[in-house]
C-alpha cells in the first residue's frame, strides 16, 4: 500500500506534518484513492485467472458462468472489504483530515477543502471528485479504469466504476446514486458532468462517463485565470476606494452595509436589486459593498453568454465560480420593468439563485417585486439609489485633480450641467486631458471648453439614431426678437442654469413628484426663429441639440407611436442634450371628443406624451406653427411658452444687419433699410436670400451687390408662392434685362 504519513495532530512535531500548500494536500488525498484502486485491481486480477491476458477484449465461458451465479449488486472484485482493509482506509481518512485541519488553522489555503466547504460537498462527493481528477494528472489511471471496467476503450470513470470503487456494499452503492442526481451538489454546481456515448445516447446512469468541469480542474491545481468560456461576458472588479466612496450614497450607506453583513452571515442567498437612476453606477455600488466584506465582485453581462453557457447552465457555473472565490455577482441584462422581454429570464435567474447562496446584485430600471416564493430560502431586497450633487462633484475632483485644471474651471457647475455616471465621468476627464495635450505641450491644463466637449462625447450618443444632431452655433446676441420675447428666452436660459439651486439647494425637489425638467413651447409662423432660439439655449448652456420630427414618430398602427416616444425619452435620459420636437402639432392637437376607436387611441397617444413629458428631467422644446391646436391640459404642463411673431420692419432691419459674416464683401450700394422695408419675409427667408446672393456674387467674381439681393428676393418669393412687389426699390437685374 502507498505510505500515509502518521500523526496524532498534537505532538511537538506537528509543524513538520502540515501541508505546505494545496497541491501537497491534493496528492496525499490521491494516495488514499490509490489504496482503493489497488484493492479493486488485486481482486479483479484474482478473478480473471488464466484469462487475464484477454481481459477487456473477450468474455470467457467461466466468466459467463460466474456472472450468472452472482446476485445483483457489486462485481465480485468489489463485493466486500476485509475488516483490516476497512480499518486502514478509515484510519488514513482520519489522519488526512487532522493534517488538513491543522494546516488550515495555520493559514494554508487547501483548495480541495475549500471546494467541499463552499459547495457543501460530502466526503463521498470529494472522493468522486478525486477519482475524476486522477486521469487529469496522470494518464496511468486511464489504463487502470479500462482494466477495472473490463473494456480497453473505456478509459474514463463511469458512474458504475465510481460507485463500485467507493461503496463497500450494494446498499451503499444504491444510496450513493443520489450523488449524481441533477439537484445534488455535484451536479447543481456543474462540478461533475455526465456524458453518454454518442452512439448510445439513451444509456443508463451507470454507463455514463463522469468528467470534472475544466474550471474545477484548474481551481484544484491553483490556477486562477479567467475561464475562457465566459471571459467575454464577465469581468472581475475590486472596489476602488476613492471612486466608490463617492458613488456610495450617504443616505443608503448604513442600510447597504447592514445588508452586506447579513449576506456575510451566510443565511441563504441575498439578492439585492439596485434601482438606480440619475447616473448612478450600480456596479460601483456593488463593488463597494463587496469591498466592505473583503470580497471581489464578478460582473456578468448575461445576454453575452452564448453557446453551452447560455441560460441556466452558464448561470450555475458563474455562481459556482463566485462561491469558490468568495465573490459577489453583479448580473447585468435583467432590467425588469413590466412587459419587458427580460422579465422571464430574470425570474428564472432568481429561482436558481434562491436554491443557492452568496451575495447577488441585479439592476432594475423601475420598481419591481418578484412573485411570491420565487426566492425561496433567501432574501430579495430592492434598494433605490440616486446620485446627488455632492457624490458627482467628488467623482469629478477624484478624476481631475486641481493640478490638471486651468484657472477658472468650475467642477461644481460642470457636475450640475452634465449628469454623467461614474464611468462616464472618468472617461470624460481622460478625454478632456487628451484634448488639452493635443492643444499644448507639457502637462495638461484642462479648460472648461475641453470639459464640455468631453462631456458631450461621453454622453449617450445613441440618440443620434432617433433624432438629427444639430451643432449649436448661435449665441443670445445673434437672435432678433421683440423685447418681451427676448426676455422670455433669457429667463428660459436662467431656469435651465439654476434649476439645481432651486430644486436642490432650496429644497423644491421635495415638493415636486413630476415636472422637474424644463419644458418649453415655441410657436409662430415658419422662419420666425424657433429653431434658432433652441440653438441659442443649447449653445449658452454648452449642450448638444437634437431635433426630432414628430411627424415621423406618429404611426397609424395602434401602440407604435407610444413605442417611438418611449424610445426617444429613454435614450434622452442620458444624452445631456436639449431636445427639440419639431412640427409638434402633428401629435399634440386638440384632444377630441371620443366618437370612435380612432379618437380614443389618438387621445391615448396624447396622454402618453403628457406622462413622458412630466417624467423627463431634461430640457425639451416643442415647436409648432399652430398654437391654437394645442390642448389646454397640455399647456398647463409647460414651464415656458414663447410666441415668435412675424418680424416688423425694425426687426427685419436688425436681421439684415446681422445676417452677413464679417468677411463677406458687401457692395457700396447695399441698402439694408430699403431691404427691410421692401422684403417682408421672416428671418429664415432673409438668411436664404443672403446666402443665394453671396453665391451669385462669388460666381461672377464681384462683391455682393444690391442687384444680387433683389434677384435672390424675387426667387425666395416665387419659392414661397408669394407675389413680389418692388415698390420704390431699384429694379432687379433680371427686370432690367
Amino acid at each position: 500500500m502507498p505510505h500515509i504519513p502518521e500523526t496524532d495532530g498534537g505532538s511537538a512535531s506537528a509543524q513538520e506534518r502540515l501541508f505546505p500548500d494545496s497541491l501537497s494536500h491534493l496528492l496525499a488525498e490521491l494516495e488514499r484513492i490509490d489504496l482503493l484502486l489497488q484493492l479493486q485491481v488485486r481482486r479483479a486480477r484474482e478473478l480473471t485467472g488464466a484469462d487475464g491476458q484477454f481481459h477487456g477484449l473477450c468474455i470467457s465461458e467461466a466468466e459467463v458462468d460466474a456472472l450468472l451465479e452472482r446476485p445483483c449488486g457489486l462485481p465480485a472484485w468489489a463485493h466486500s472489504r476485509t475488516g483490516d482493509e476497512q480499518v486502514a482506509l478509515e484510519r488514513s481518512r482520519e489522519l488526512l483530515e487532522k493534517q488538513a485541519e491543522a494546516s488550515a488553522r495555520r493559514g494554508v489555503d487547501l483548495r480541495l477543502r475549500r471546494l467541499a466547504q463552499r459547495l457543501s460537498l460530502s466526503p463521498l462527493d470529494i472522493e468522486i471528485v478525486l477519482l475524476c481528477l486522477a486521469p487529469e494528472l496522470d494518464l496511468r489511471y486511464e489504463k487502470l479504469y479500462a482494466y477495472l471496467q473490463d473494456d480497453v476503450t473505456r478509459k474514463e470513470a463511469s458512474v458504475d466504476l465510481v460507485l463500485n470503487v467507493l461503496c463497500p456494499t450494494f446498499v451503499a452503492k444504491t444510496e450513493a446514486r443520489a450523488r449524481f442526481e441533477p439537484d445534488s451538489p455535484l451536479r447543481r454546481h456543474e462540478v461533475v458532468q455526465l456524458f453518454s456515448d454518442p452512439a448510445q445516447p439513451e444509456q443508463s446512469l451507470l454507463r455514463k462517463v463522469c468528467r470534472l468541469d475544466p474550471a474545477i480542474v484548474n481551481f484544484l491545481l491553483g490556477r486562477d485565470a479567467p475561464d475562457p468560456r465566459w471571459q467575454i461576458a464577465a469581468e472581475w472588479r475590486r472596489a476602488s476606494q476613492a471612486l466608490v466612496e463617492a458613488s456610495l450614497l450617504g443616505a443608503q450607506k448604513d442600510r447597504l452595509q447592514a445588508l452586506a453583513r447579513e449576506a456575510e452571515a451566510g443565511k441563504g442567498p441575498m439578492v439585492l436589486a439596485l434601482q438606480g437612476t440619475d447616473g448612478v453606477d450600480n456596479a460601483a455600488i456593488a463593488a463597494r459593498m463587496c469591498g466592505e466584506l473583503q470580497r471581489p465582485l464578478l460582473i456578468v453581462d448575461a445576454p453575452r453568454l452564448s453557446g453551452a453557457l447560455a441560460g441556466e447552465m452558464g448561470w450555475r457555473m458563474l455562481q459556482r465560480e463566485a462561491l469558490l472565490r468568495g465573490a459577489g455577482i453583479f448580473w447585468r441584462g435583467f432590467a425588469a420593468t413590466p412587459g419587458e422581454a427580460q422579465k422571464p429570464a430574470l425570474e428564472d435567474l432568481l429561482r436558481l439563485l434562491g436554491r443557492g447562496a452568496g451575495l447577488h446584485f441585479v439592476e432594475l430600471e423601475r420598481a419591481w417585486e418578484p412573485p411570491s416564493g420565487l426566492v425561496d430560502g433567501g432574501r430579495f431586497v430592492r434598494v433605490e439609489l440616486q446620485m446627488g450633487g455632492a457624490e458627482r462633484i467628488a467623482l469629478w475632483e477624484n478624476a481631475l485633480p486641481l493640478a490638471d485644471r486651468a484657472e477658472g474651471v468650475d467642477l461644481v457647475e460642470l457636475s450640475r450641467q452634465f449628469r454623467l455616471e461614474a464611468r462616464q465621468i472618468a472617461g470624460a476627464a481622460a478625454s478632456a486631458k487628451n484634448l488639452a495635450r493635443a492643444r499644448q505641450s507639457g502637462p495638461p491644463s484642462v479648460t472648461t471648453e475641453d470639459l464640455r466637449t468631453a462631456c458631450r462625447l461621453h454622453s449617450n450618443r445613441s440618440l443620434a439614431s432617433l433624432a438629427r444632431h444639430v451643432q449649436p452655433r448661435y449665441r443670445l446676441r445673434d437672435i432678433v426678437l421683440p423685447p418681451a420675447e427676448l426676455a422670455q428666452l433669457r429667463e428660459t436660459i436662467v431656469q435651465a442654469t439654476y434649476r439645481h439651486v432651486v430644486l436642490g439647494d432650496w429644497g423644491f425637489d421635495g415638493k415636486l413628484s413630476l415636472g422637474k425638467g424644463l419644458n418649453a413651447l415655441f410657436s409662430g409662423p415658419p422662419g420666425t426663429g424657433k429653431t434658432m432660439a433652441a440653438e441659442v439655449i443649447a449653445r449658452e448652456l454648452g449642450l448638444d441639440l437634437y431635433k426630432i420630427d414628430i411627424a415621423l414618430l406618429v404611426s397609424k398602427y395602434i401602440g407604435e407611436t407610444e413605442k417611438n416616444l418611449d424610445r426617444i425619452f429613454r435614450e434622452a435620459r442620458g444624452s445631456n442634450a436639449v431636445l427639440m420636437f419639431d412640427e409638434a402639432d402633428a401629435l399634440f392637437g386638440k384632444r377630441s371628443e371620443v366618437r370612435d376607436s380612432h379618437d380614443r387611441y389618438a387621445n391615448l397617444e396624447v396622454g402618453y406624451l403628457l406622462q413622458k413629458m412630466e417624467e423627463y428631467e431634461g430640457i425639451a422644446i416643442l415647436a409648432t406653427n399652430l398654437r391654437q391646436n394645442i390642448d389646454d391640459a397640455f399647456l398647463r404642463r409647460l414651464h415656458v411658452i414663447i410666441e415668435f411673431p412675424f418680424p416688423d420692419e425694425e426687426h427685419r432691419l436688425a436681421m439684415w444687419q446681422r445676417v452677413f459674416p464679417g468677411d463677406a464683401p458687401l457692395g457700396a450700394d447695399v441698402d439694408f433699410v430699403r431691404l427691410a422695408r421692401g422684403v417682408r419675409l421672416a428671418g429664415g427667408s432673409i438668411n436664404n436670400i443672403a446666402l443665394a446672393a453671396a453665391f451669385t456674387a462669388a460666381g461672377e467674381g464681384v462683391t455682393i451687390q444690391m442687384d444680387h439681393l433683389l434677384q435672390a428676393s424675387r426667387r425666395e418669393h416665387q419659392k414661397l408662392g408669394r407675389t413680389w412687389g418692388e415698390h420704390d426699390m431699384t429694379k432687379s437685374r433680371e427686370g432690367r434685362e
